[in-house]
């Protein structure tokens, strides 16, 4: 019955942590980015074969940032890595995966393993944490 946002916080209060999955969803042929822009900082670029993802594969993982709960974000292949989706962003590594591939073969590799179980590590110290009392100083 609450805005969207309002029903996410109080799911994002009760969880330990975020995996988000960042699949295509609009689909961009040929675009200009910072179309009409003359500053040098920002030049315009083009964009190509690209896709967008969900607005809330942004929304979500920042709202987890501002509660310190550890995120991992899956990104498909093609989906434009901008804002929180951009490589070092949460300073953790984030994956890319190809849906034409075979899932296991990512989820059986080293890299999957070795980013699963820091995850998985920073998921059971909140937990741990969230039992304790407050800290006085």
């Amino acid at each position: 019955m609450d805005a969207p946002l309002k029903a996410i916080r109080r799911l994002m209060i009760e969880s330990n942590a975020l995996i988000t999955v960042a699949l295509r969803r609009t689909y961009i042929e040929r675009a200009i980015g910072n179309h009409m822009t003359d500053l040098a900082n920002h030049p315009s670029y083009a964009i190509a074969d690209q896709w967008l993802t969900s607005p809330w594969s942004h929304i979500e993982p920042a709202m987890a940032f501002q509660l310190g709960l550890p995120i991992l974000i899956l990104r498909e292949r093609g989906v434009i890595a901008d804002g929180i989706l951009e490589k070092g962003v949460l300073g953790t590594y984030m994956p890319e995966f190809d849906t034409s591939t075979p899932v296991n073969d990512y989820f059986d590799s080293p890299e999957w393993r070795d980013l699963i179980w820091k995850w998985e590590g920073q998921t059971r110290k909140v937990v741990e944490t969230k039992g304790n009392p407050p800290k006085l100083y």
